[in-house]
């Protein structure tokens, strides 16, 4: 076994990570290792002057900014990892320069287009249809990841409570507050799911149609499907729900530290993104509203 399975097997047996990070902390490990033996490096050269020239190949080779940024972090958190294993003395990509980022504002779907959606658009009767509606409005109105609603369980959702539980990043639980409207949806399809799963039982909440727990690319053929009814949007993912969740909770006033809360991140920054699609809105009232604008 070498130290990257040892450092993944850390990542997944202490830190918890989730299976598709550390599918990606793998892939970039191992795309640097591949670049040190084609510029006849043996093993893994953690030397930064090594690492800086992989970061020219990079970007010579048209990845973005943001993605060598992702590269860069799994390199540095694998040299932490050899840190506390007594392996390396320093971090060598704290001399190693990032390329510039580029601020990027979260693409969200506007109020009315999600109101018709879920107003005025027939999913339908059916247990496939009720189901897609649940994903949506699960979706839209918790602001959970897409990890988080495929790991719910029937018994996730406290109906008296009002709330869902969820596991989110390194298994951190939280609670969400729902709707009456979303805990009456829920019921109704708990209703149709479990003539559908019948004597075979699966504890999941959100099934397929023949029963089985349900499975990342269903979720997201089911939210491109409907956001493509009423959005134009190039990317029409479940996080595009996310994003439009708070987008739309600040824009009704909501306080970023309850939404940082809400979405289960982990410091404030990563919510703060958000405040740029708000500040578009308050803009564009001020230009329509003052004399002077």
């Amino acid at each position: 076994m070498t130290r990257i399975d040892d450092f993944l097997l850390y990542l997944q047996a202490e830190k918890r990570y989730a299976e598709h990070t550390i599918k990606a902390y793998k892939n970039d490990l191992n795309q640097f290792h591949a670049f040190c033996q084609e510029t006849d490096h043996e093993g893994v050269d953690l030397h930064f002057r090594t690492i800086r020239s992989w970061v020219v190949n990079l970007m010579d080779s048209g990845y973005s900014s943001r993605t060598v940024h992702r590269k860069l972090t799994s390199l540095s958190t694998y040299c932490k990892y050899l840190i506390r294993e007594g392996e390396l003395d320093s971090n060598p990509l704290e001399r190693v320069l990032k390329p510039r980022l580029n601020k990027r504002v979260p693409a969200f779907v506007e109020e009315g287009k999600m109101d018709y959606l879920l107003d005025e658009f027939e999913f339908g009767d059916d247990f496939t249809g009720i189901r897609n509606r649940l994903v949506m409005d699960m979706l839209y109105q918790t602001g959970m990841r897409l990890s988080e609603l495929t790991g719910l369980t029937t018994r996730s959702v406290n109906r008296e409570g009002k709330s869902v539980k969820v596991y989110g990043k390194r298994g951190k639980e939280r609670i969400i507050p729902m709707s009456d409207e979303l805990v009456k949806a829920v019921e109704r399809y708990l209703i149709i799911r479990n003539e559908v799963v019948g004597l075979n039982p699966v504890d999941t909440l959100v099934v397929t149609d023949k029963g089985g727990p349900v499975y990342d690319k269903l979720i997201y053929r089911i939210v491109n499907f409907y956001l493509a009814m009423v959005s134009t949007l190039d990317k029409k993912s479940p996080h595009v729900l996310r994003h439009t969740f708070a987008t739309h909770m600040l824009n009704r006033g909501a306080d970023l530290n309850s939404i940082k809360e809400l979405l289960g991140h982990a410091n404030l920054s990563a919510t703060q993104v958000y405040t740029h699609n708000t500040y578009k809105k308050l803009k564009s009232i001020y230009n329509q509203a003052h004399p002077r604008a």
